[in-house]
C-alpha cells in the first residue's frame, strides 16, 4: 500500500518492507520467513527472538551496502553470519539518521507477562520516511509509553494475543495515541488468526487496514 510516498507490504508475521519512493531505499524491518530478495538499505531488528531477528531471512536481503539497526542481544547472532556494511546498536531512546530517514527505537515489552521483560530494553521503532512517521511496535503490550508518540501517519501493532496484545487490547492501545492509520501484524503465522485482525478492525476507532501477505 501507498502512504504519500512510502511504500508498505506486509510480508507476514512481524515482517514489513518499506520503500521511499523517492530515494528508493528499501528497510526491512523483522522478515521472517519472507518470500522475496529486494536488497536492503537498512534492515531493523526489534528484538532477538528467532521470529525477529532470523539469519536465515536476514541473508536474503541483506548485502555488503545494509546497515543492519538492532538490539545488543542480537549482535552475536548475525555476526560472521550474514554480508552488511554496519551495525548499529539500538535501545530504546536512541535515533539515528541514514540518508533522509530518521530511525528512532521506542520501548516494547511485556506488562502481564514475561516474554518480553522492560529489562532487556528490546525494542519498536518510529521510521520518519518523507515526513510519514511510521511505527512498529515489536513484540509489546499497551504500554504507557506510546502515550508519547506523536503524529503518527502508520502504526504497525500486533494482534494476536499469547506473546503480545490481544485485539482489544490494541484497539485500546492505538486510541492512546491516534495514528491515522493502523495495521495489524503478528499473526497466522505462529499465534494468532486472520480473525485476530478482523477483530481489532472491528473494535478499533482509528482506521485499519488489513494487509495481504506479499507472496
Amino acid at each position: 500500500m501507498l502512504v504519500g510516498n512510502v511504500e508498505i507490504a506486509w510480508l507476514g508475521h512481524s515482517g514489513f518492507r518499506i520503500t521511499d519512493t523517492l530515494e528508493k531505499r528499501v528497510i526491512y524491518i523483522d522478515p521472517f520467513k519472507i518470500a522475496g530478495n529486494i536488497p536492503a538499505d537498512a534492515i531493523l531488528i526489534t528484538h532477538s527472538h528467532y521470529d525477529h531477528c532470523s539469519v536465515e531471512d536476514l541473508k536474503k536481503v541483506s548485502t555488503k551496502k545494509t546497515v543492519i539497526f538492532a538490539p545488543p542481544d542480537c549482535q552475536s547472532k548475525i555476526q560472521g553470519k550474514i554480508d552488511f556494511r554496519d551495525s548499529v546498536i539500538m535501545t530504546p531512546g536512541r535515533s539515528v539518521m541514514i540518508g533522509n530517514i530518521n530511525i528512532e527505537a521506542v520501548p516494547a515489552y511485556n506488562t502481564n507477562k514475561s516474554f518480553h521483560p522492560k529489562d532487556n530494553e528490546w525494542n519498536g521503532y518510529v521510521v520518519d520516511v518523507n515526513s510519514k512517521r511510521i511505527y512498529h511496535s515489536g513484540d509489546t503490550d499497551s504500554i504507557p509509553e506510546m502515550s508519547s508518540l506523536k503524529h503518527i501517519a502508520v502504526a504497525l501493532i500486533p494482534v494476536s494475543g499469547t506473546y503480545v496484545m490481544t485485539a482489544e487490547e490494541a484497539a485500546k492501545a492505538v486510541e492512546s495515541f491516534e495514528p491515522k492509520l493502523a495495521i495489524p501484524m503478528h499473526y497466522d503465522a505462529i499465534v494468532g488468526s486472520r480473525g485476530d485482525a478482523e477483530e481489532f478492525k472491528r473494535l478499533s476507532k482509528v482506521p485499519v487496514e488489513i494487509l495481504e501477505k506479499e507472496s
